[in-house]
């Protein structure tokens, strides 16, 4: 298990080539979930959402000769365009391979950077991209489970301790666990106090299972709303983090990600994707709760919608 040492060091690398997203004070949004709000929008990184952290952290690692033979991943959407961004800025050929229920604009935003898109059934997806790199002797970069890649999404905890270090809790969208791994690590080693909370979709609760299992486990695949969030199975290097350092991990419903997605725009004024969402969503749900004066962060963790997905919250209260 890796320490803040290697987030520091992550961070001194990517930091010339990412923003420091802002933490927004969000009043508005209080009545509504019983705290006082903050957001750490990761929605308004380069790229649109965290993975560009830990894809830029893994890439500038590499040696000029891996960069050479290319970089290949297995993405829902987000670690791709990642991925696709630092081929670019170094000069390397991307190839992506994504599932065929990832959203247009997502694959759109991909093939824009230049990066070639291999689409396949949502299970086979890392055995696709392990196959074209053994074809291309390329570089496969994991989109959680690989220390630089957990390091390099731990660099957005840095940023939260040092902008807002009164918060008493933190929420944060849970799928293979790279990001929850390297947020809790950077703050549990920064304050003693602060809690760590992560929220999964309830149609793929591997993180529920395996916390209770004691090991990683897998589930079955289901579609959820929330496709930046559609791992089966924790990564085997993140789940040691997630079971040392994050207090819990609920289960979140796609009606309520919804919910949690059309508040945050109509009263909070802030696009996110539903998988960005989830931590809003599990406070309405009930399946967190704080007191009035805590001070809660909603890890904000990406920013890729398509317009059909904005119609879909019409008919929606809170």
């Amino acid at each position: 298990m890796f320490s803040i040492t290697e987030i520091e060091e992550a961070y001194a690398r990517i930091k010339p080539y990412i923003i420091e997203t802002p933490l927004f004070r969000m009043p508005t949004l209080d009545p509504y979930l019983g705290c006082e709000v903050y957001l750490k929008a990761e929605n308004m990184q380069i790229t649109g959402a965290f993975k560009l952290r830990g894809a830029l952290n893994r890439a500038l690692s590499l040696s000029s000769e891996a960069r050479s033979n290319g970089l290949v991943c297995a993405s829902s959407g987000n670690h791709g365009r990642g991925i696709a961004y630092a081929a670019k800025m170094l000069g390397a050929k991307a190839t992506v391979v994504m599932p065929y229920t990832a959203p247009e604009v997502k694959v759109l935003a991909i093939k824009a950077l230049g990066a070639k898109v291999v689409q396949c059934e949502t299970s086979c997806r890392f055995d696709v991209a392990e196959q074209i790199c053994n074809q291309q002797g390329a570089t496969l970069i994991p989109p959680y489970d690989d220390e630089f890649v957990m390091a390099g999404q731990g660099t957005a905890g840095l940023e939260i301790a040092k902008q807002c270090p009164e918060i008493d809790a933190v929420i944060v969208p849970v799928s293979g666990g790279g990001l929850i791994s390297g947020v809790s690590i950077a703050l549990k080693e920064t304050s003693s106090t602060m809690k760590v909370y992560g929220a999964e979709p309830a149609a793929l609760p591997r993180y529920t299972m395996s916390l209770q299992a004691g090991k990683p486990t897998q589930v079955p695949y289901r579609q959820t709303l929330a496709d930046a969030l559609v791992s089966q199975k924790p990564g085997n290097k993140c789940f040691p983090c997630v079971q040392k350092y994050v207090d819990q991990v609920v289960p979140v419903s796609d009606t309520f990600l919804l919910k949690g997605m059309k508040l945050l725009l109509m009263e909070g004024k802030i696009l996110a994707e539903p998988s960005g969402c989830i931590g809003i969503a599990a406070v309405l749900q009930g399946q967190l709760s704080f007191q009035k004066k805590e001070k809660v962060c909603f890890l904000i963790s990406g920013g890729s919608v398509g317009i059909q997905q904005l119609a879909a919250l019409e008919p929606l209260d809170f």
